[in-house]
């Protein structure tokens, strides 16, 4: 029997497979309809998904408010209206036999931007655009602009935010919560001395650069069922020489997420620092999952270039990780899971309308 395809139980949650969808943006939100309010692509999108035997989805960056959006396209889960439009998505995902999870995420000073194949420049007041928020007034890259330097007030008030959306997440029927730490958005900023230069409570020091994620996992937590897991995708590293997040910092960030109520760490890695050179080859980020698992204890999900049946199944037979994410692959191949589950002699959730096709 394949591991890969062994179900895993994290509270009281059972996910059939360790082979699960990564959150990825699909900037397509119709702002005149409605901004951050899911529509057909997206039912069709995670559908999808969900029939070709994906044991978890991640839902794409949700933002929790308007100004925490990476562009106008973005999905939110700052009001009922959300909620209403995802309670589809979500029925149908858990009829398949998929649980449904979303991320929970706020931009920072990467926010205000457009789609990436529309060159994914920032955008002005007159294109729909707004003002970024970050911990320090750092512009990303060139041609970015300065963002607003937020307040320990204003950092209060998005810490509820996150709160906020984790109730609506859950009145959604959403049945893991993700919080977004990683690829250079707000926590991740926070995070990094890179882009952290502040000299108050949050900045400063490992402990005062950790201070709002940690308040941020607590204030969902607090909200989020005791019997439901949390999730917390980090970036294991911002591939700088000197004066950004290393390995050593997530290794010990996540023994903090394990004692706050954290149950699983998602682990990527960069998108806080323009223009680095990240040595990008099958399974890259792996060997950052692994020793996190081997020196914390705390679950982990591996992801970056998994593309092969095998290759997921090593990984997890190894105890490199205890769950698979793939991204662009899922994109390639919605049913990757039932043809990996042909290969590897494993069984995922078959419909009823694809019986015939069953070999």
């Amino acid at each position: 029997m394949s591991a890969l395809f062994d179900p895993f139980t994290l509270r009281s949650l059972t996910i059939p497979n360790r082979l699960w969808m990564s959150p990825m943006c699909q900037y397509s939100a119709d702002p005149d309809k409605g901004a951050g309010v899911p529509h057909d692509w997206h039912f069709v999108h995670y559908g999808a998904r969900a029939t070709g035997g994906t044991g978890l989805i991640l839902v794409e960056a949700t933002a929790v408010s308007s100004e925490g959006r990476i562009s106008p396209g973005d999905l939110g889960i700052w009001n009922d209206t959300q909620v209403e439009a995802f309670r589809k998505i979500v029925g149908f995902l858990k009829g398949q036999g998929t649980v449904p999870g979303i991320q929970l995420a706020h931009a920072g000073r990467k926010a205000s931007t457009d789609a990436p194949w529309r060159g994914g420049a920032p955008l002005g007041a007159d294109q729909r655009g707004w003002q970024p928020l970050a911990p320090s007034p750092v512009p990303f890259d060139e041609g970015h602009p300065v963002p607003d330097e937020l307040s320990e007030e204003r950092i209060g008030e998005i810490t509820r935010q996150f709160a906020d959306a984790a109730r609506r997440v859950l009145a959604a029927g959403f049945e893991v919560a993700e919080i977004h730490g990683a690829h250079g958005y707000l926590i991740h900023e926070f995070l990094s001395p890179h882009s952290n230069h502040r000299t108050d409570g949050y900045g400063g020091s490992f402990e005062n650069r950790a201070r709002f994620a940690l308040e941020v996992v607590d204030a969902v937590r607090a909200v989020w069922p005791e019997e439901l897991p949390l999730f917390f995708r980090v970036s294991a590293t911002d591939w700088l020489e000197e004066n950004g997040w290393t390995p050593e910092d997530t290794v010990r960030l996540a023994a903090l997420l394990k004692d706050h109520g954290v149950d699983l760490l998602d682990v990527s890695s960069g998108g806080n620092a323009a223009g680095v050179r990240i040595p990008v080859e099958p399974g890259y980020q792996v060997p950052f999952a692994a020793r996190v698992r081997r020196e914390t204890g705390l679950p982990v999900a591996a992801v970056g270039l998994i593309t092969e049946a095998e290759q997921a199944e090593k990984i997890v037979t190894n105890g490199e990780a205890d769950a698979v994410l793939l991204g662009r692959e899922l994109l390639r191949d919605p049913y990757f899971a039932r043809h990996a589950a042909a290969e590897l002699g494993g069984q995922v959730h078959n419909p009823d309308q694809y019986h015939r096709a069953v070999r």
